[in-house]
């Protein structure tokens, strides 16, 4: 579970909440015409610019999101040459035996077990990759769409209020309603904009990003350990992957186990 998102949402509504608590009288920021203009106006035109398959695709891609995480980069490096070592020890058919730690790993040790060729497995788990990109991306648009369009419905709010208002300044007792409708639409739709859509949205594209670097990372591994390299090659080439701090811790103790098995060959 990706608890830094949930915390962070769930201390901003509160926050908010407090700060509405405080007041004289909480009640009166709910308005029932507001919530319907911004929320159903919201999500319908955000469902008018995406297809019912797409939106569906956004779903999942925030459940996946928010209810498992992804292996940080040091274990799974860790886990591939922990592969590369079984594969050249026992071959690559062992590899079928290996508990994975992602499906898109999982086919791929697979499809070097059930022999595939180099440029058929690239392919396939390119095609992966890419498949996996598009369904990720449809989140983060279906969001990204929502954090742009309730502001916008809070301000047709507004603007209705607005009217509703001029319309009736004859009438005294139906000013103030018009007055709440038009400034808590703006209200709802910031609301549901800064608190909700965008750090969901923001999530989705991190993790996008993230899981494509993985994949990536899977894909030069499992290639690397088809073609037979040694272990420490492949160690060399997925380090490529850290961050620099990283990187160069890794590569010192690279560089000392080389070292230490120079001096035992010697010896």
């Amino acid at each position: 579970m990706d608890l830094a998102t949930i915390i962070g949402m769930l201390s901003a509504i509160i926050l908010v909440a407090t700060a509405i608590g405080l007041g004289a009288s909480p009640m009166i920021f709910l308005n029932p015409i507001g919530l319907i203009i911004v929320v159903a106006g919201s999500l319908m035109i955000v469902l008018s610019q995406m297809s019912f398959s797409e939106v569906r695709l956004a779903m999942n891609a925030v459940t996946r999101a928010f209810k498992s995480t992804l292996p940080d980069i040091m274990s799974t490096i860790d886990e591939m040459l922990e592969v590369s070592k079984m594969a050249r020890k026992s071959g690559l058919l062992a590899l079928e035996n290996h508990e994975a730690s992602s499906t898109f790993l999982a086919r791929g040790l697979q499809m070097l077990a059930d022999g595939y060729s180099p440029d058929m497995l690239k392919e396939v788990l390119d095609k992966e990759r890419l498949m996996t990109l598009d369904r990720n991306r449809a989140g983060a648009r279906a969001f990204s769409l929502l954090t742009d369009v309730a502001p916008a419905m809070g301000m047709v709010g507004t603007l209705i209020g607005l009217v509703d208002m001029l319309a009736n300044m004859d009438d005294p007792a139906k000013i103030g309603p018009a007055m709440a409708v038009a400034l808590l639409t703006t209200l709802y739709g910031v609301l549901i904009a800064q608190i909700i859509a965008n750090p969901i949205a923001e999530k989705l594209e991190l993790r996008t990003l993230q899981q494509e670097r993985l994949q990536a990372l899977w894909t030069d591994a499992l290639l690397a350990i088809q073609q037979g390299r040694n272990p420490r090659v492949v160690e060399q080439v997925l380090v490529t992957y850290l961050p620099q701090d990283q990187r160069e811790k890794r590569q010192e103790q690279l560089e000392a186990q080389e070292a230490v098995d120079r001096e035992a060959g010697t010896a």
